[in-house]
């Protein structure tokens, strides 16, 4: 099973989290921001965690973070809201993208498994 929306969608928002940290948006830019990327990345992250537990999981809690941190006002201000942004979007991207690879020891060993059996 792929997550392959689900891994795109959530690195590509992690992407956007981390520009927008940078930007000089107000607190109801960043609140309204934070909020709608961590509800977009929830339910993307823990849509995936069947296929792809650790990143589904990452990118589930920290959505629900996300969502949470936007209603935390000292969080909003600019120096706070560049950290947190800035964290959780790397963290985002390192859970949505690495969601996309698919493993490859599990794929070869069952080739080399099948083979095995069709010779035997």
């Amino acid at each position: 099973m792929k997550a392959k929306w689900q891994g795109w969608t959530t690195g590509i928002l992690g992407v956007w989290l981390f520009i927008a940290a940078f930007l000089n948006l107000t607190p109801v830019g960043n609140l309204w921001d934070n909020l709608i990327v961590g509800l977009i990345v929830t339910t993307a992250g823990f849509a995936m965690v069947k296929a792809k537990p650790w990143q589904g999981w990452t990118a589930g809690l920290l959505g629900l973070w996300l969502i949470i941190a936007a209603f935390v006002p000292s969080l909003q201000q600019h120096a706070a809201n560049l950290w947190n942004d800035a964290i959780v979007g790397v963290m985002f991207m390192i859970a949505g993208f690495g969601a996309l690879g698919e493993s490859q020891t599990s794929s070869e060993n069952k080739e080399v498994g099948d083979h095995t059996h069709a010779h035997a």
